[in-house]
């Protein structure tokens, strides 16, 4: 079948069957959009129809035809009454009738035209002519020292506005941005979602191979200005633009080869004084967390792994019998006096605790509140705004809590004809206050490893065990930090279309911590207080100090000769950082009421530190538009940095783009209707790389000890500890900077008057020279050689967006669609042995090495003829000769008789690549929709691909993670393997589990317990309701707005209850089981506008 997309066949469409027939091909059902802008009607517009003048009337009825410019009638255009529910739509003539008030005003609307508006006096018949409205080609980004339209862009550039940012009740704007940028990558760090932290994120995957620096973060700009986005007050961003590809991020050099993110914020605009005020009030609890088996079951658990390790019963019967009165209310005693040392109780007890909700299972509560005030005139505006958050913890014990104050003030003012000034002054206040025992092991450690015997409280109601009084009198630390941003900017414009733009940029970072250490109390037998040995307090306090400046001066001229526009601009860029560090720690306070060092008597440390860096740049960007079709970039950075010795610290970078927008084409003309942009794009760049591990890698350090250091100085002369110092290092004066090379093609595209956009990259990025290991020189050279620069990296994957927007009558709907994949591989890394150990030429970052399971030996008959299969060592490889029934058996795939874990390419043992835990094919789906004020979005997020091998210390996964002490019991634990049908929970052969023991060699990373690490979840459901202008105008309010959201409801997922999928990898043992749980919130708030 073919169809004619000739735009004369979609003419008068007189009958439904065409409409529907539409409706079917190309989901563009008869519809209207109210994009809040309105046109007033004017003689070509409106037209009154002659001998139609009517008397003015109470209530009357109006008729009218809605037309495009061709002179084609518009079906489904929505006439309204402003401030009214009275409208109705056009029908398949492009006419409408109406019954209006006297006075009243009419909006037309319609996807893809602007808005008319036009005042009822005595017309009776209106003829309305809609105009295109090209608001999405003229969308202007925001890019590297200036802005673009996004029409012409020819980089890789996604841009996130104000709006979808406020739908997010979020502590900061990175959690705010997970999921709306395709090919920006999220992860929590090693403290997970601890009150006060944030999410690291990078572009396109991981840029570097090595951990030590910065984790290929993207360089962030606040108006210009590197700065802490999850600092900012979310409601004062206008928009984010995050730059992705070389010929996007190249004009900033060396500071961007991760891709930038450009964050700008509000500013003041002409006109009356606008107020605006935002609230919303957020009650938090942990999702995810994995639940304790009774203490009865955890009992006979950790005796079951006594008996198979051949070990003494970590519980006695008597213990066990206390346990289970206790369980069935017989024994109401939480535990007994230690036996060996009656005068304090036992803390094994006999008690039944969840401790992981006994510590982690609060609800914390969070309010915040956002003012601004802008205004001003044709000379000047202004913008001043003001926001206040107290975010709470969900610990149950202790204080802890964030409070973050943000202050932002900005003027512009038009000082002449030819000169703009711009200034705008932030401070930021962030209060973090903190139990110090809630540190990164708290999850795993001291929580997950406790048994559920332990009470919280003895008999007598004090306290029993240290963890909840840690929390609550083992002290807090209290950290204080100050931001301080200033920033001022001339544009100069001598003539028309020359500019030039001078802007002076410094910021301030104070930091202020206090962290003391106290005594923590118990109670004995007899109710009286005592302290354990050895038990001391402290106090740390120490500040730190940042100033950064930068200058940019940039010039730009745009030359116009019909339908070519040029555009040139050159410019210059520094920056320059100072950071500073003074500290003394002091121990044995004589008060704890009093939190400062001058009341301690102990022993003194002294800290401290200072470093500077700085960088230069020139840089220079042309681009050529012809009529919108044809689009070309050019841009050059001359780069320097202070990192580098001085004949390897300037380079050059390039970067090339172009773009076809093939329907500006003129053989495109009879498909505008349907096609209203294909833009063909490519591009190619180079970045350098200036992060390295040490800021002074070209220069020779010798490390200093005092004499206080009794660590290093282990040594006497004449009786006293002497200074000391260490020989240098040997430093390379050819290390130099990593190079990214990186080529992008895409498409955009904008269909049915671009209610269907979609925007498509593939992009292929490699590091060359990236800073690789040392080489290996003889052992009787004495010291460590220095790093060289000798491996590389590919980074390479697609992103994907897809969006449609559409009206139909009240009711406005979206999808937005976001995909995207990245997978690294290293291409060069000096690897002569072939170790699994390290990086290899070929590999894919992630690679999951294990071994092959064949099952679990479900009789001691079975694991014998397994064993007798491998003749030269059996299974003993692994650690141990001894295999029995309920153990795993495992393949032997290179076929020497044994079961080894081999570790170099060509000797892997029977290991092989069973998985990659590269998280893969990242998708996002934004749904929403509003009618008669109600709206309504449901954001899904996740991964489609990822495996997971959870290492064998993984508590949660395994519950046995070697011995007891490192040993627990949750819910997913059941399933073990169990022969004996008399054993407390029966017989299970078919368990997922092996037998129970402390030995790892059933823990293996092997294919049996490989897991499917995908997952979808629903991020965010917010409902709103905007109260009607008819009734908030007469209050003063132009817009009042009330809604409720929810963070993190539901989240389906492979792997076992109880582990979080977005928290995988970090924490204790790596696989997310030592950090603070994610958190599901609720919120309620309101958004005024005066």
């Amino acid at each position: 079948m073919t169809f004619n997309m000739k735009k004369e066949n979609f003419r008068g469409m007189k009958n439904w069957n065409v409409a529907f027939a539409l409706l079917f091909l190309f989901s563009a059902a008869s519809s209207k959009a109210d994009t809040g802008k309105g046109l007033e009607a004017s003689d070509p517009t409106i037209k009154e129809s002659a001998g139609n003048l009517i008397a003015q009337q109470s209530e009357r009825t109006i008729k009218g035809v809605v037309k495009d410019a061709t002179g084609e009638t518009v079906i489904g255009a929505n006439v309204a009454v402003v401030g009214t529910t009275i409208g109705t739509i056009t029908d398949v003539n492009g006419s409408f009738s109406l019954n209006v008030p006297a006075g009243a005003t009419l909006k037309v609307s319609f996807i893809g035209y602007k808005d008319v508006t036009v005042k009822i006096t005595n017309q009776q018949n209106l003829d309305i002519v809609l105009q295109d409205d090209s608001q999405a080609l003229d969308e202007v980004v925001v890019v590297g020292f200036g802005t673009q339209k996004k029409v012409n862009l020819t980089g890789s550039v996604s841009v996130v506005n104000a709006e979808e940012l406020a739908s997010r009740p979020v502590s900061n704007v990175t959690q705010a941005l997970q999921g709306l940028v395709p090919g920006m990558n999220f992860s929590y760090g090693g403290q997970g979602a601890k009150v006060g932290s944030t999410m690291d994120i990078n572009i396109r995957g991981a840029g570097t191979l090595d951990t030590k620096v910065a984790k290929a973060s993207p360089l962030v700009l606040i108006d210009g200005m590197e700065g802490d986005m999850n600092m900012l007050n979310p409601n004062d961003i206008e928009n984010i633009s995050v730059l992705k590809d070389a010929a996007a991020s190249s004009i900033y050099g060396s500071r961007a080869p991760y891709g930038v993110v450009l964050v700008t914020t509000k500013k003041g605009k002409s006109g009356k004084v606008s107020v605006n005020y935002n609230n919303s009030l957020r009650w938090s609890s942990a999702i995810n967390m994995p639940k304790t088996a009774n203490s009865y079951d955890y009992a006979k658990f950790i005796n079951q792994i006594n008996l198979n390790d051949g070990a003494t019963p970590t519980f006695n019967a008597d213990h066990l019998e206390r346990i289970e009165a206790f369980l069935n209310g017989t024994n109401t005693n939480t535990t007994i006096p230690e036996p060996n040392t009656p005068t304090i109780w036992d803390w094994r007890g006999n008690d039944n605790n969840d401790w992981l909700k006994e510590i982690f299972g609060g609800t914390g509560f969070s309010h915040e509140h956002s003012l601004s005030v802008n205004g001003g005139n044709d000379k000047y505006q202004y913008y001043l705004s003001a926001n206040y958050m107290k975010q709470d913890g969900i610990v149950r014990y202790g204080d802890e809590d964030m409070k973050r104050y943000n202050f932002t003030a900005k003027i512009n003012a038009q000082l002449a004809s030819w000169l703009k000034t711009n200034y705008s002054t932030k401070f930021i206040r962030k209060d973090l206050d903190q139990p110090n025992a809630l540190n990164d092991h708290l999850f795993y450690y001291n929580t997950q490893r406790r048994w559920p015997t332990e009470p919280v409280f003895d008999p007598n109601g004090n306290y029993l065990v240290g963890l909840p009084k840690d929390l609550m009198w083992g002290g807090n630390n209290k950290h204080q930090t100050d931001w301080m941003y200033q920033q001022l900017q001339f544009e100069i414009e001598p003539i028309k279309n020359w500019k030039t733009f001078v802007e002076f940029n410094y910021k301030t970072i104070n930091l202020m911590a206090d962290e003391p250490r106290y005594k923590v109390p118990s109670w004995n037998v007899a109710g009286d207080v005592y302290y354990s040995s050895g038990a001391k307090s402290s106090m740390n306090t120490y500040s730190e100090r940042t100033n950064f400046f930068n200058t940019n001066i940039y010039s730009e001229y745009t030359y116009l000769l019909k339908d070519h526009t040029f555009k040139a601009m050159v410019g210059y860029q520094s920056e320059s950082n100072y950071w500073r560090k003074i500290g003394a720690q002091k121990d044995d306070l004589i008060s704890e009421s009093v939190t400062d060092i001058t009341v301690a008597t102990g022993k003194e440390y002294l800290t401290g530190g200072r470093n500077h860096w700085a960088t230069a740049g020139f840089f220079g960007r042309i681009n050529y538009d012809y009529a919108g079709r044809y689009l070309a970039e050019v841009n050059l950075r001359y780069d320097g940095t202070s990192r580098f010795a001085s004949d390897q610290r300037w380079n050059l970078f390039p970067s090339f783009s172009a773009g076809w927008n093939i329907a500006r084409e003129a053989f495109m003309e009879p498909y505008t209707d349907i096609i209203n942009n294909l833009k063909l794009r490519g591009s190619w760049g180079q970045l350098g790389n200036q992060n390295t591990v040490n800021l002074y890698p070209y220069i020779q350090t010798m490390p200093f000890y005092p004499s206080s250091n009794t660590n290093e100085n282990t040594w006497l002369v004449n009786g006293e500890r002497q200074n000391s110092s260490k020989a240098p290092d040997l430093i390379s004066a050819l290390l130099t900077w990593e190079t990214m090379s990186s080529w992008n093609v895409g498409f955009d595209l904008g269909m049915l008057r671009n209610r269907l956009t979609m925007s498509f990259d593939y992009f292929v990025r490699k590091t060359f020279d990236m800073v690789g290991p040392a080489p290996e020189l003889p052992v009787i050279l004495g010291t460590a050689v220095p790093k060289a620069n000798n491996a590389d990296m590919q980074s390479a994957g697609f992103e994907l967006d897809v969006a449609w927007r559409d009206q139909i009558n009240d009711f406005r709907y979206g999808v937005h669609v976001l995909l995207s994949d990245d997978r690294q591989k290293v291409l060069k890394y000096p690897n002569e042995s072939g170790s699994l150990s390290t990086w290899r030429e070929g590999q894919y970052l992630n690679e999951i090495w294990g071994l092959t399971t064949i099952g679990i030996a479900k009789s001691q008959e079975e694991m014998d003829a397994h064993i007798a299969s491998l003749p030269n060592g059996g299974q003993g490889g692994l650690g141990t000769s001894t295999w029995l029934e309920g153990d795993v058996m495992y393949a032997d795939l290179n076929g020497d008789g044994k079961i080894t874990k081999g570790n170099t390419v060509d000797d892997p043992g029977d290991r092989t690549i069973i998985g990659n835990s590269t998280p893969r094919f990242k998708f996002g789906l934004d749904l929403d929709a509003a009618w008669k004020g109600f709206d309504l979005r449901l954001f899904f997020q996740g991964v489609a691909k990822r495996d997971w091998a959870f290492g064998g210390g993984h508590l949660v996964y395994w519950g046995n993670a070697g011995g007891i002490w490192n040993s627990a019991m949750f819910e997913s634990n059941y399933d073990f393997y169990r022969p004996d049908g008399d054993t407390w929970l029966g017989a299970n052969k078919d368990a997922k589990f092996p037998r129970l023991t402390s030995s790892g060699k059933n823990r293996e990373t092997q294919t049996a317990y490989l897991e499917n690490a995908a997952y979808i979840r629903l991020k965010n459901l917010q409902l709103g309701y905007t109260l009607p202008n008819t009734w908030t105008q007469k209050v003063g309010i132009s817009n009042l707005r009330i809604f409720f959201s929810g963070e993190n409801l539901f989240t389906i997922t492979g792997i076992p209850d109880g582990i979080d999928p977005e928290t995988l990898g970090i924490g204790d043992y790596g696989n997310g089981s030592g950090s603070y749980p994610l958190t599901r919130t609720y919120s309620a708030g309101v958004s005024v506008n005066f």
